[in-house]
């Protein structure tokens, strides 16, 4: 049973240059999937990314049929929401997750692991060490990395939880970027030539990798990475697949469904989203609703208890399909697949790791002699040039050597970027509003906090990137105007059985109801 829920925004009014239905009017938001009435417990968190990019910059959202349509920006999702609960801790108001605050001091990957029951934050005593999905909650991909804290921002929320760059050294473990957050996801395998390896996330470079738990190098003892404990909802980040019998796999935790199949051959970033887009123009599989999932969708499909190295598979659920490849190295191997969302701090499109996360690593260090090994583990989550030459890259690139391939597969997805929300009930009108109060901070976020703000973040503006609009409005405010005209007065139900009076509005060249206001004329 699919439930929709009706939002409310306060500010009564449409932003007509990023083309979203967000600032205008109460707006109908489609909140994905329920399942016999129960709440979905696994909602993929946005990634609040609101620019549109083509190859190495930002460019006006594209639309139907141009160059890079689909990307990330252009689809809207459940934004980041939180609340500071005034007792050293933070609520997660779309996962339900409590997060601790404070950012803590760096430890052993052991010591983290046994921390979690002693710590008392907020006075609860029931926390934990978060899996690596529940981190992945958290990450926003509007930061980017800089040469220093001052011209970096963190892919984090910082107006919520406290943060730290490493202290700018050049040595591994001093760097800027070297301030990784723990998990207790496992890798299956080991990275590093047997360095056993637990998954973490780096907020700084907005990057998940497998970090050894001893630091790289002869002698340089247990590798230390903060931690935030978590609690509540332990359904967090579990899936649950059904296999639809059609070439689809709906996940039941999430609301989202998928291709069964992938792409079957390579492509660079802009053909996979022109690859989206000529599968809706086809009607694949009966769809014409896919997309390119954003880099939180498709991360959400990782399992981290399979590797190519432990269960010769893909890290994914054997329900889909996953095509092998041969890898950099001759080995039978499983590919990265394309997301929709642009890491800001090369340009280049995120993609996560089905098979091993190769590099190139220099043995011994600064030797000129490369070595290819699996570096950071199946699940690792890093980003490719969108488009160019991989013999380009014959060390790969980065500190560790990453495997450069730029021709990725696609796995598409639909429905459920607009989902049931766990935690706050609506208020006292039966109407919630997730859009009106966004956070200040770095250009493009989508974002909300429990103050007033701009959306967007930042001095209000929104940029270049909001120039061309591109964004539709929620399918279910297309479908109650199916078959009526520009001001034609129609009705929706909530759940709760209230029903609204909407006007049907020409919307960015689609009609789409809006709620009339409270007095009961057509909005303003």
């Amino acid at each position: 049973m699919v439930v929709q829920r009706l939002y409310v925004d306060e500010k009564k009014r449409f932003d007509m240059r990023t083309g979203r239905l967000t600032l205008f009017g109460i707006v109908l938001t489609a909140l994905g999937q329920a399942y016999a009435g129960e709440r979905i417990p696994y909602p993929i968190v946005d990634t609040g990314q609101d620019h549109c990019y083509g190859e190495n910059r930002t460019i006006p959202c594209p639309k139907t049929g141009e160059d890079y349509f689909g990307q990330d920006a252009q689809h809207d999702g459940n934004r980041p929401s939180y609340k500071d609960n005034g007792d050293g801790t933070v609520t997660d108001r779309v996962t339900g997750l409590m997060w601790v605050k404070a950012r803590g001091e760096k430890m052993t990957w052991e010591d983290a692991a046994s921390g979690a029951s002693a710590c008392k934050a907020g006075g609860y005593s029931d926390w934990r060490m978060p899996t690596v999905k529940e981190l992945y909650s958290l990450i926003q991909f509007n930061g980017r990395s800089g040469r220093t804290a001052g011209d970096s921002i963190p892919y984090l929320d910082t107006k919520f939880f406290d943060f730290a760059y490493g202290e700018g050294g050049s040595a591994i473990g001093n760097r800027l970027i070297d301030c990784q957050d723990w998990s207790s996801t496992t890798y299956v395998s080991t990275t590093m030539n047997g360095n056993p390896t637990a998954f973490g996330v780096n907020f700084a470079d907005g990057r998940i990798k497998g970090y050894g738990k001893s630091s790289p190098g002869a002698g340089r003892g247990p590798a230390l990475h903060y931690v935030r404990y978590v609690r509540g909802n332990p359904a967090y980040g579990k899936n649950d697949f059904s296999d639809n019998g059609d070439g689809t796999v709906t996940d039941r935790a999430t609301g989202l469904t998928w291709d069964q199949d992938d792409s079957g051959k390579g492509m660079d970033w802009k053909a996979a989203l022109a690859w989206v887009a000529q599968k809706n123009t086809e009607n694949y599989k009966g769809h014409s609703d896919w997309r390119l999932p954003n880099a939180k969708e498709l991360q959400s499909l990782v399992d981290y208890t399979r590797s190519p190295d432990t269960t010769q598979s893909a890290a994914i659920d054997p329900v889909f399909h996953c095509t092998s490849i041969t890898n950099e190295g001759g080995e039978t191997d499983y590919p990265f697949y394309w997301t929709g969302t642009t890491h800001l701090d090369n340009g280049g499109g995120v993609y996560l790791a089905f098979g091993r996360a190769l590099g190139y690593m220099q043995t011994p260090p600064n030797s000129g002699e490369y070595q290819l090994m699996d570096v950071h583990g199946a699940g690792a989550q890093r980003s490719d040039p969108k488009s160019g030459d991989p013999g380009n890259y014959p060390h790969g690139l980065g500190p560790q050597g990453d495997v450069i391939r730029i021709h990725n597969f696609v796995r598409c997805v639909r429905g459920g970027a607009d989902q049931l929300v766990p935690g706050d009930e609506p208020d006292d009108s039966g109407l919630y509003d997730p859009v009106t109060r966004g956070r200040q901070g770095p250009p493009g976020g989508k974002s909300e906090s429990t103050e007033e703000g701009n959306i967007g973040g930042g001095n209000g503006n929104q940029g270049s990137m909001g120039q061309g609009g591109g964004r539709k409005p929620p399918q279910a405010a297309i479908d109650a105007c199916q078959g009526h005209q520009e001001g034609d007065q129609v009705s929706f139900t909530t759940p709760r059985g209230d029903s609204l009076d909407c006007t049907c509005r020409n919307i960015q060249g689609v009609l789409a109801a809006v709620p009339n206001d409270r007095s009961g004329g057509p909005p303003q």
